[in-house]
């Protein structure tokens, strides 16, 4: 995988791109004077953390042919209050809404998305402990 930043050429102000060709604003943010005029990197690796386990739990619940009708992961993670103000922990929160959803379903699907998929969440868990839990809202 190759990635780069190209920055804008004024203050904190970068263009992230890899392999795919997207490109994502970064940017500084209004406590160190800079414009709030993009993601910081630092938020990237919780977003990527979540949509890494997200597409694999998805996948496997429409393989299962669950009836997932909205589906959204979200992760907290606590940060030390001095610099490098690394991640001390994380929680994955995975909101499942839809019909006759089986939770045996959804827990495997998390189990094989954190021990055998997503490298974001393998990577990470060696540097901090991340808990997982799933809510299931059922409709009619």
């Amino acid at each position: 995988m190759e990635a780069k930043v190209i920055w804008k050429s004024s203050g904190l102000a970068f263009n992230g791109t890899a392999d795919s060709g997207h490109f994502i604003a970064l940017g500084g943010h209004d406590e160190i004077g800079t414009p709030n005029d993009g993601f910081r990197p630092v938020e990237l690796l919780a977003v990527g953390l979540a949509g890494c386990t997200a597409m694999d739990v998805i996948s496997i619940l429409q393989k299962k042919k669950e009836n997932v009708l909205s589906f959204e992961v979200s992760v907290h993670a606590d940060r030390e209050e001095e610099y490098p103000k690394v991640f001390t922990q994380a929680e994955i929160l995975y909101h499942i809404t839809g019909s006759g959803i089986n939770p045996a379903s959804v827990e495997r699907a998390i189990e094989l998305s954190n021990t055998k998929y997503c490298p974001a969440f393998a990577m990470l868990s060696k540097s901090f402990p991340i808990t997982v839990r799933y809510e299931i809202t059922e409709v009619e």
